[in-house]
């Protein structure tokens, strides 16, 4: 074992000792609640007899989805009626242990259930209480459904988007769920920064974070350039540019990496032509500019290309498939997977995309099966065998050993 791996096993775990209760379905709040098991909180996944819908998305083995598995990973398994009273009171004796409660219900569903902030508050004053939805909790649109697809719609970014495919006029299908996933996060990040308010003033908050205004942030341009009359350059500045057989990815955001690009093509003169050498006339003609590109890269294979572009110091990729990328050398010296296993067998997911000196962040190694630790949470809340029974239509597993 090397200093580094004895480094790293002798790391602690920043959320450890706080307990999470994950109301929340499909992408953005398990994405959250899975963050915060992976930095060490207990992390309880509330869930029906049914399952949660993400259960049944495949790939599926031996009724085992790895796409749950990587949204829900290190997370203990509850099974709850929220209809019943059984259920609720169970949930109020657990929040009154918890730390943090994320939620992406439809505003309202919880204030119906009484399990909406200032009805926990009152059993539990340091509760952060996360609520994640479409628009808000509040508001004109607050109250519409909502899931990642319309969000992207709504905000404006497939239009945003379509916008840089010269003579399209279609907006693209959906099949990458941009607005879960940045949602999730700044979830994560809201839900951190409550918890150091907390140190200082010993109180919990309502977090409301809005699907819509993550995926505006993503729009950082573009937000800008719809206040003000900016004009377009003729050609898109980031896009393909292809080769002898295939395209690479050449992106040009600085006065260093024009420079290194008219070196890579043998055009040096072009950093100071007219036509190129300032930024505001450089993107009038850009068209102009990236015709000449291509032109110098057609000649050549995609592989020899980014050979001379890395050779020159220009930012450039290869455009690969996921199963290429996770393929990358990069990745495995970052440890950027884990194998998990579950009732199908083992996985592989994602970490978290970054690491810290004195934290281990790494993801747990096995999947709780639904229902798994029902009974032990109920017992330890303080419910008696006779009050485990009264759970009506909801079977209660033993705990796994």
């Amino acid at each position: 074992m090397t200093i580094a791996d004895q480094h790293e096993r002798s790391l602690t775990k920043v959320f450890e000792g706080l307990r999470v209760l994950d109301f929340s379905t499909t992408i953005a709040g398990p994405h959250c609640a899975r963050m915060l098991a992976d930095m060490g909180a207990e992390v309880i996944k509330i869930e029906t007899a049914e399952g949660e819908t993400m259960r049944s998305r495949p790939p599926v083995r031996n009724g085992c989805s790895t796409v749950f598995g990587q949204l829900n990973v290190g997370k203990k398994s509850i099974v709850l009626d929220l209809k019943s009273g059984e259920g609720l009171e169970a949930i109020r004796r657990l929040v009154a242990t918890a730390d943090i409660l994320v939620e992406n219900f439809r505003p309202g569903v919880m204030h119906r259930l009484k399990l909406d902030y200032q009805s926990l508050r009152v059993i539990n004053q340091r509760l952060i209480y996360c609520s994640i939805s479409g628009y808000g909790q509040t508001g004109p649109s607050s109250e519409l459904p909502a899931y990642a697809p319309v969000i992207h719609a709504a905000s404006g970014y497939d239009m945003a988007h379509l916008a840089y495919q010269p003579g399209r006029d279609r907006p693209d299908y959906c099949g990458i769920y941009h607005a879960d996933v940045v949602t999730g996060t700044y979830a994560f990040g809201a839900i951190a920064s409550a918890l150091y308010q907390r140190n200082v003033t010993g109180e919990g908050q309502h977090i409301d974070v809005s699907m819509m205004e993550s995926m505006l942030s993503l729009t950082v341009m573009e937000v800008q350039a719809a206040q003000f009359d900016v004009k377009p350059p003729p050609r898109p500045m980031f896009g393909p540019t292809e080769t002898a057989d295939g395209y690479v990815m050449i992106t040009i955001a600085s006065e260093k990496s024009f420079e290194s690009l008219m070196q890579a093509i043998g055009r040096p003169e072009w950093t100071t032509d007219p036509r190129f050498a300032r930024y505001a006339d450089r993107r009038e003609n850009w068209s102009l500019l990236m015709e000449a590109v291509e032109g110098w890269s057609r000649q050549m294979t995609t592989q020899d290309c980014l050979a001379a572009l890395s050779a020159n110091g220009v930012p450039a990729s290869a455009y690969r498939t996921i199963a290429e990328a996770l393929r990358d050398p990069q990745l495995v010296h970052r440890r950027a997977l884990s194998e998990v296993e579950d009732g199908g067998g083992t996985f592989r997911v994602l970490n978290l995309p970054f690491r810290m000196s004195g934290a281990d962040v790494s993801p747990a190694k096995r999947m709780a099966t639904l229902g798994e630790h029902t009974r032990v949470l109920l017992q330890e809340a303080g419910l008696s065998e006779e009050q485990l029974a009264a759970f009506r239509g909801t079977d209660v597993p033993a705990a796994r050993a």
